[in-house]
């Protein structure tokens, strides 16, 4: 099957993916764990990008944690992510992981986070489609072949821009200006751009 061409941004993304060794390492350990449609993204890939393009460059001691987004509809439970954590942390040590079955998002989220009950998702990329920013609502894996692949439903030029945006499909005006304060987007990287959360 004849493999697609990438778009100019896609390019970029992976271009800048394959420039770090850390994150290469990162994405080989997830594939070669095997989980179920499992991804990384969110935080460290936006580190890594906003690092290089509107901060002091990256520094993969300064991530707090590696998003591992898995989709596995065969057990919901708390445990299975537990596990998928401890399996990479055994074929990885020293990297935060943070691994999480999008399958199970509704059985938890509003118990965590308040509001109405969430619907359960369908995909890897439906559960991207909710992440609190649209920057950050990327992930990426390592394909057999060492293809980089690239999950992004909004696109990623607000990534490769940017632009913190508030994603308004689940998350509150509340805590994404919580989130806001937290992470200090334009402390950490001064070139990024803040859309405040309306």
């Amino acid at each position: 099957m004849a493999q697609r061409t990438l778009s100019d941004s896609e390019t970029a993304l992976v271009d800048l993916i394959r420039s770090s060794e850390w994150m290469l390492r990162v994405l080989a350990a997830v594939r070669d764990e095997r989980v179920a449609d499992a991804w990384v993204g969110a935080g460290a890939l936006r580190d890594l990008v906003w690092g290089e393009r509107y901060g002091p460059g990256f520094s993969p001691e300064r991530v707090r944690d590696v998003d591992v987004a898995f989709f596995d509809p065969h057990d919901l439970s708390r445990g299975n992510d537990e596990r998928v954590e401890e399996r990479l942390g055994q074929r990885l040590p020293g990297v935060p992981w943070e691994a999480r079955n999008q399958a199970a998002v509704h059985t938890w989220y509003h118990g965590k986070f308040g509001g109405d009950p969430v619907e359960p998702l369908a995909s890897i990329h439906d559960a991207l489609a909710t992440w609190p920013e649209t920057a950050t609502a990327v992930a990426v894996r390592l394909g057999s072949d060492d293809t980089i692949e690239i999950c992004a439903p909004f696109g990623l030029d607000d990534l490769l821009g940017g632009v913190w945006r508030r994603n308004p499909r689940q998350i509150s005006v509340e805590r994404s200006l919580a989130r806001l304060a937290r992470h200090q987007p334009q402390t950490r990287w001064p070139a990024v751009t803040v859309i405040p959360p309306r």
